[in-house]
């Protein structure tokens, strides 16, 4: 889906654009995120740009007016006070900055409107609404702010709350850290932007029925920004609904506001809840990156996000966005050889990029790779030593060689710069649990699911910190909500299946363990997705089976006296060791897919003969115990040449050899008395 040279050229000004009116408003991070899209645009003959007449090439868009004249206006009228409030927005003055636009005596007047602390009141409640904030926004003789100076100062307010509330947080995880500090700016801002949309608002019969069918009536004179600063406001005030719907409002007027989308993806706790986002927002190239970012976000994957990922690359081939997002789709298809070769490919490209280093560094950790590691620690550490990511990643390093106090200590540091850094929380949880520290483990992780509930890592820990504790039913519950966030990973129902055998539930801890060979039998670590030299891998299913849940499946049924069933699992088990099923354990086989959401085999539903054959396991320890049970169990049936020949293999395995020879003895020994009754009876 290339694009032709005219059309990249309007991109091209589009993403400038972007990028000089987010940092014109301090949307820094948006700011930097459009101009890296912008650069990593293909590159075209000049030749090609002259193609059209000289009064029909696209002007640069750096001193492009504002096209609402009387906004253009007041922004021309106040470019002095603008510039100085820019100036100190800067310098990380940020109450001098709002103060050039929004004096102090309006601010009192606005927090005595109503008693401290009381919420901002709902639109549309009643006439208490018309407080000073409403007076000074409505009354003819009141002041004219354009919008992007009333944006530049409102944001300045709430950045001052912000730097107020680190400021005053206590230690992180000290005795008094009970993370319930509150940004006390949010009050007044809330406010203002509430009085400023009241104003706005034509008071007409359809704003009125919009009103009262709960839609927002919409402002026609706004620009978009200012709904995705009162999203904001209100998404931490924790109005999620509300907020979401004015997040909406402002990427359907402004599009390129890479920070409303990224509001947006927090306040997204499920797929369903993403796809009825999406269907509410514009069709716009930036919404199918919000798409795939929100997927990534909520731990998906699947071949049509890998689609839609390889359409975004032909127009953006260079993006490290893009490139970011192909290493984490890898990464959460647990293929994580191709996810550290997208990163390494990523880092090699853009050595000094720091964002989405934490991800690169814990595939590092689980692939036990310590040179990358301890080289990548050094890089982020000399690029760049207090940025959350850095601390994250040398945490890990030093969580990896075993020095896990030291490895607190900089996840505690990432946590300093930024509170709301998830995989630091999570990481430190997994820490103290190393260190025995539970109560510390348990903070850290539930400290983490208050930052995004979509985390199922956290969730994940809470379960095995309890399950340490042996405190079962409050380590299912949480096991049950990491496999409700990502429900194609074995290990989630694997941990299901076991906290309910402990609590003697065994049908419901068979039906656990089937779901969790269901989804190993879809992906698993080392599958083909991403992998190879294209940059985009294909994906199938592998068809491996764990025999460790297969023991514990046969297990279960042993114990319930369904010596059948056991059987049949037991046998499962042990083909394990070759990798192949015989005609006999196809039915077992097609027992396991007990849920009719099962996802096809391949892109196109069939599985290709070279990919779906599969390798053995070999002997191991779950094996030969599946060898042993059955061999006891021809015992007791009475098919003595059956349970010679499984005795006689496990001596071969050379795990528990000397039961096996004890039960070769046996066999021997029952054998030859049934011999001898024969003969006496002769």
């Amino acid at each position: 889906m290339g694009l032709s040279p005219r059309e990249l050229a309007s991109l091209r000004n589009t993403l400038a654009d972007a990028t000089v009116k987010c940092a014109e408003r301090g949307l820094y991070q948006s700011s930097k995120w459009a101009a890296e899209l912008m650069n990593s645009l293909p590159d075209f003959e000049e030749e090609e740009t002259n193609l059209d007449p000289p009064e029909e090439q696209i002007p640069s868009p750096i001193y492009t007016p504002n096209l609402d004249p009387s906004e253009a206006a007041l922004e021309a009228r106040q470019l002095p006070k603008y510039l100085l409030a820019k100036s100190f927005f800067d310098c990380h003055e940020y109450d001098r900055c709002a103060s050039v636009f929004i004096p102090d005596t309006l601010l009192s007047s606005v927090l005595q409107s109503k008693p401290d602390g009381a919420p901002p009141t709902p639109k549309g409640k009643g006439k208490e609404k018309a407080s000073s904030a409403s007076i000074f926004f409505s009354s003819p003789r009141a002041p004219l702010i354009s919008q992007k100076s009333l944006f530049l100062a409102l944001y300045a307010k709430f950045l001052a709350g912000e730097k107020r509330k680190n400021e005053e947080a206590e230690m992180v995880m000290g005795p008094h850290d009970h993370g319930s500090v509150i940004n006390k700016e949010l009050l007044v801002v809330g406010r203002l932007l509430s009085a400023w949309f009241e104003a706005k608002t034509p008071q007409d019969e359809e704003s009125i029925r919009a009103a009262s069918r709960g839609e927002l009536p919409d402002t026609p004179e706004s620009q978009g920004w200012l709904e995705y600063l009162y999203g904001m406001v209100l998404a931490r005030e924790k109005s999620e609904n509300l907020a979401m719907k004015y997040l909406v409002r402002s990427v359907h007027k402004y599009q390129f506001n890479w920070g409303c989308w990224l509001e947006m993806t927090s306040l997204i706790s499920r797929p369903e809840h993403l796809s009825r986002t999406v269907d509410a927002c514009p069709e716009h190239l930036t919404s199918y990156m919000f798409h795939l970012h929100s997927s990534l976000e909520l731990y998906q994957q699947s071949p049509a996000l890998a689609q839609n990922l390889d359409k975004l690359y032909s127009i953006f081939p260079h993006s490290p966005f893009l490139l970011t997002c192909n290493a984490l789709l890898s990464y959460h298809s647990k293929d994580l050889l191709a996810a550290e070769q997208h990163f390494s490919r990523l880092l090699a490209s853009h050595p000094r990029r720091l964002d989405s280093l934490d991800h690169y560094s814990n595939i590092l950790y689980v692939l036990n790779n310590r040179p990358k590691l301890a080289f990548l620690a050094h890089l982020c550490s000399s690029v760049d030593k207090f940025r959350p990511e850095s601390c994250v990643v040398i945490g890990n390093y030093y969580s990896l060689i075993s020095m896990h106090e030291k490895a607190v200590q900089y996840f505690r540091r990432a946590l300093t710069l930024d509170k709301s850094c998830l995989s630091a929380w999570t990481l430190m949880g997994h820490e103290y649990v190393e260190l025995k520290n539970t109560h510390a483990a348990i903070e850290s992780y539930r400290r983490a699911v208050d930052v995004n509930r979509r985390d199922y890592r956290a969730w994940y820990g809470l379960g095995q910190t309890y399950e340490m504790l042996e405190m079962h039913t409050y380590s299912l519950h949480y096991y049950k909500m990491a496999a409700g966030l990502r429900p194609w990973d074995g290990k989630m129902w694997m941990a299901v299946g076991t906290c309910l055998q402990r609590m003697e539930k065994e049908r419901e801890a068979i039906k656990a363990l089937k779901r969790a060979l269901l989804a190993d039998a879809y992906y698993e670590t080392g599958s083909s997705f991403g992998s190879g030299g294209e940059l985009m891998g294909s994906r199938s299913a592998t068809g491996h089976m764990d025999p460790e849940i297969l023991l514990q499946i046969a297990s279960l049924y042993d114990a319930l006296g369904e010596e059948e069933e056991a059987k049949s699992y037991m046998e499962l088990c042990m083909r394990q060791e070759d990798g192949t099923d015989a005609e006999a354990g196809d039915a077992v086989a097609e027992s396991v897919r007990i849920h009719n959401d099962s996802p096809p085999a391949s892109d196109d539903g069939v599985v290709d003969e070279e990919q779906g054959g599969r390798e053995g396991t070999g002997v191991t320890a779950a094996t030969s115990k599946a060898r042993m049970w059955l061999a006891k169990f021809a015992m007791r049936t009475h098919d003595y040449d059956t349970a010679t020949k499984l005795a006689m293999e496990l001596c071969q395995d050379g795990v528990e050899v000397e039961e096996a020879k004890a039960l070769v003895r046996e066999v021997r020994a029952r054998m030859y008395a049934l011999e001898s009754g024969s003969d006496g009876a002769r």
